[in-house]
């Protein structure tokens, strides 16, 4: 008896959509359909046509299933259910590879890939092309015939979208993208109003960039003329997104189109930006500012159906994706703030550029960001404005993979290929793209894939190095002028409607530009100043003020017993529970507070004023050094237990993060966060110092520069463990040098703390003030569990953190040798000092905060050392390095001090403990007898230049 007789009595469409579902996702089916299946997989790509036979004898053919079922011999299985199978291969390929067939490059051949998607590839005919397959069903469509079949699978796929989705690994999703695409084959059906209004926003994008070319001839703008329908696609994101509920955008482009947007889509108005043209100064003579492709922008909008949402576009450099992790912090925050319960309310967007995007690793940062718990934002919408060519280098020459989306596949995010000449798919695939977002909460991908009418700025000559590519792109018309000629073909305009348009919207240019010249400076607005009421940009003198950050006993003890206290109901490990019984004697029987114990108090107060702590980078839930334990896990089911979470009811959130192993985008996130949270204590610590490097371009462009370039301020804190105990080059040095190299006037602080009470105050102190600054502080490994580094409560319910530590164990008129040194150095030279019984004439004081530098008291404490000598500042890094060169700048005194530290070297340490202990034995030495100090002396010798 035929083994396969019973199909042909089945129904062949209930095979070709279990055959669909064993294609998407092979184990989501019955175990003994999947063999069938894999059998009839295994004999179509290995077993010659003669080898297949059919139930009616014909040369349709299906595999020897054997190999996969157990039996011998060839297998007759019904010719309708070959050929449904076929079918149903022929709609998996279009799903999986019809991206690749697809019309979306206006200007250029796209690559040709192979196997093609033609019929014969899947043993289908011609003579199949009028054959009814009830396949068809799983298409939405029915049963039809195979032309109608691939009529509906090119309309869908290979049109001006392309869409790739299959190697996503939930079905739900799946499924909902499939039927998305079946509505109307992938194609919109817009009304004639609704057409008209993309029309209109797509002149205003056209006609913008023309009459900033005819009116500013030569300046940059980085147009967007090729990718202009960027724009109305924005617009129905912003319109639709609010009608789902959306509150606030935040979103993040680099300087391509950035003009462009924030006039036609957040509204900031024209004037402005040609004041900006015009090269006028600023209204306020401290601000230096930026271009004006960099600045953000804040508004509010009402939409069409009157929605009222607030806009954001932060202030961006020149590193084209480093926005993109600000834009997430930013995110998070207001979803942390205003909408905690439901993400959905804050939708951010991202627009790259296509070399960037496959260029730069800090999207791949941040792309697996986007379901971490401490980085998630509930969906991104990506969009690619897709020059083809970055600067001067092609594609080809730009990256390896086929597209420059391809990023967005480590998420499995759906990526939307789109022809920026199809306005109307444009926007359809915009909408597609929100409400995936909206749906599922992920990531989702827009590479709307256009050219670049000029070169990378307006004065550059592109045809240098793409001359072929040029000549199609002069010959090439607009995207509005493609539109507007398929709307007069459908009679919903007529031939003078968009000169009309044109006339209208550059008569308002004209009226702006004439209003703009009447001013004689630039007015800069602050970004998301709705955040930042109450708090005013300060000067140097303002941030040297003392400031009081003790905290009421009876307080500081409730919150102690709170946080030393494990619950009874739980199981800990021995080691969590003698650490937190240990913090209990500290603050309770002993009085000497270490490191973590003056760190959790500070969050513990602030918490308790109503203030957000927000603590995030690799490892901080338990600390590089397993100081901190503010996040503990229950011994047998892992749950986690934040003490700091229990104060009170009415506490602010203390939120902890153990960080994916990035700095780059990590640090921008935290560093968007602040920026949008200024009533949070956001913290980034480093796993080790130096490891901050890795995160330098957020440093160098946002850190140290926002404030004078954006007129934006930041409360950032950056915790660098710093200190040389033997760990060679990368462990030791958290390059304080780059951080004070980079301080000028009013732009940061940055610390070098010594005591638990120092480092409590330091912290409180960042939020108890009316302004913001970012805050760098080199934290301690050794001093962590150091027996003198600890503080008593009473240095925690008084006082304010003290810049500089004068040394209160001598006599002033005693003392020969005044030594000036900062961190953990203290410590050694203090051991040293008694070794060498120097305890009356030589004085240690500490310079706890190297910027601002704190003149006056660094002065006074001179002053007072009457009889000293001998005024040394000594440390442990490298001459080259450390702070020295920074107090040679910003402290007169500095140039008459002796300077005890390791010799210039290109690496902050050696890597052999033997040699770095003698090096740093070397300086110590030094300190206490400037004889034996051959490099000091080596030093003068070379560099007398006659004195």
């Amino acid at each position: 008896m035929d083994k396969y007789s019973f199909l042909n009595a089945a129904h062949t469409a209930f095979f070709a959509d279990l055959y669909d579902q064993y294609l998407q996702n092979p184990d989501s089916i019955e175990p003994s359909w999947r063999a069938f299946f894999q059998g009839f997989d295994f004999g179509v790509e290995s077993v010659a046509p003669d080898d297949f036979v059919t139930s009616n004898g014909s040369d349709v053919t299906v595999s020897d299933i054997t190999s996969s079922t157990g039996t011998s011999g060839k297998a007759e299985v019904p010719e309708i259910v070959v050929k449904e199978f076929r079918v149903v291969e022929l709609i998996d390929a279009y799903r999986t590879r019809g991206h690749l067939f697809t019309r979306t490059n206006p200007v250029r051949e796209r690559r040709q890939y192979a196997p093609t998607l033609e019929k014969e590839n899947f043993g289908l005919t011609d003579a199949d092309m009028d054959v009814a397959f009830k396949a068809g069903e799983i298409l939405g469509i029915g049963t039809k015939t195979l032309r109608e079949i691939i009529d509906h699978l090119r309309a869908i796929y290979c049109d001006s979208i392309g869409v790739e989705y299959m190697y996503i690994r939930q079905p739900e999703e799946v499924q909902w993208i499939q039927n998305k695409l079946n509505i109307n084959d992938n194609h919109p059906s817009y009304s004639a109003e609704e057409k008209k209004h993309i029309l209109s926003r797509l002149n205003d994008a056209i006609s913008f960039e023309s009459f900033l070319h005819t009116k500013y001839v030569g300046q940059k703008r980085f147009s967007l003329e090729g990718g202009e329908s960027l724009i109305p696609a924005l617009d129905a994101i912003v319109d639709k997104a609010a009608e789902l509920g959306v509150k606030q955008f935040v979103m993040g482009m680099a300087h391509r189109g950035r003009l462009n947007v924030l006039t036609n889509i957040f509204g900031k108005s024209a004037k402005d930006i040609f004041s900006e043209f015009d090269g006028k100064d600023y209204e306020i003579p401290a601000f230096d500012g930026d271009v004006k492709y960099h600045l953000g922008w804040t508004s509010e909008r009402e939409t069409k159906t009157g929605k009222e949402i607030r806009m954001n576009i932060a202030p961006n450099p020149s590193h084209l994706e480093t926005v993109g992790a600000v834009v997430e912090g930013i995110t998070r925050a207001k979803q942390d703030n205003h909408y905690e319960d439901d993400f959905s309310k804050v939708l951010p967007i991202v627009v790259h550029g296509d070399a960037a995007i496959a260029g730069q690793g800090i999207v791949y940062e941040v792309v697996q960001m986007a379901k971490l718990d401490g980085y998630k934002t509930g969906g991104t919408i990506h969009m690619v404005v897709n020059n083809q060519i970055g600067f001067t280098t092609n594609y080809l020459d730009a990256r390896s993979s086929i597209y420059c989306t391809d990023v967005g596949k480590v998420t499995l995010s759906p990526v939307l290929h789109v022809n920026a000449d199809d306005v109307e798919a444009v926007v359809h695939a915009a909408l597609f793209a929100l409400d995936f977002r909206m749906t599922f909460e992920r990531d989702v991908f827009i590479d709307l894939l256009g050219y670049r009418k000029y070169g990378h700025n307006e004065g550059d000559e592109p045809r240098f190095t793409q001359p072929k590519l040029y000549k199609a792109i002069a010959k090439h018309n607009n995207a509005r002028d493609i539109y507007a000629e398929k709307l007069i073909k459908e009679g919903v305009i007529n031939e003078d409607y968009v000169s009309e348009l044109e006339s209208r919207y550059k008569t308002l240019l004209e009226e702006e530009l004439e209003d703009s010249r009447k001013e004689s400076t630039t007015r800069i607005t602050p970004f998301m100043q709705d955040e930042w009421k109450g708090y005013e940009l300060v000067r140097e003198d303002v941030m040297l003020k003392p400031v009081e950050t003790g905290y009421p006993k009876d307080k500081l003890t409730r919150i102690a017993e709170v946080i030393t206290r494990l619950p009874e109901d739980k199981k800990f490990l021995r080691k969590i529970e003698r650490l937190i019984g240990d913090r209990h004697k500290m603050f309770f029987e002993t009085d000497t507070l270490d490191w973590a114990m003056g760190e959790l108090l500070a969050y513990g107060t602030l918490l308790d004023e109503g203030y957000n702590v927000r603590l995030s980078g690799q490892d901080v839930e338990r600390g590089t050094f397993s100081h901190r334990h503010a996040v503990l896990k229950v011994e047998d089911s892992e749950e986690e237990v934040v003490l700091l979470n229990q104060l009170n009811e009415k506490q602010g959130n203390f939120y902890a993060f153990n960080s994916l192993l990035s700095e780059y985008g990590v640090v921008g996130f935290d560093y968007g966060y602040a920026m949008a949270s200024p009533k949070t204590l956001t913290i980034w610590e480093a796993q080790f110092g130096d490891f901050s490097n890795g995160a330098q371009i957020m440093i160098d462009q946002y850190v140290s520069a926002a404030e004078d370039k954006w007129k934006i301020q930041n409360g950032l804190v950056m915790l660098l463990p710093h200190g040389y105990e033997g760990q060679g080059a990368e462990h030791s040095s958290a390059r304080m040098e780059r951080y004070l190299q980079l301080c000028a006037k009013d732009n940061m602080y940055v610390a070098d703390c010594t005591t638990p009470a120092n480092f409590y105050h330091l912290l409180r102190r960042q939020m108890k003030v009316d302004f913001r600054k970012p805050l760098i502080v080199f934290t301690p490994k050794s001093l962590l569990r150091h027996p003198k580094a600890v503080s008593s409560v009473e240095e925690l319910v008084s006082g304010s953190f003290r810049p500089v530590i004068d040394d209160t164990g001598v006599k002033a008129d005693e003392v020969k040798t005044l030594v000036f040194c900062t961190g953990k150095f203290y410590y050694d030279l203090l051991e040293a000092r008694e070794e060498k019984g120097r305890e009356k004439d030589v004085a240690l004081v500490r310079l706890e905060q190297l910027f601002p530098v704190p003149s006056d008291e660094i002065k006074k404490v001179i002053s007072t050392y009457k009889n000293a000598e001998d005024i040394v500042w000594a440390q442990e890094e490298p001459r080259n390095m450390g702070a020295w060169s920074h107090l040679l700048m910003h402290l007169e005194e500095a140039r008459s001090f002796r300077v005890c530290s390791r010799r210039f070297y290109s690496s902050p340490a050696a890597g052999s403990a033997v040699r770095s202990r003698k090096r740093h034995q070397e300086v110590i030495t030094y300190v206490f007898d400037e004889s034996k100090d051959n490099n000091i002396r080596d030093f003068r010798a070379k560099n007398s230049y006659g004195h």
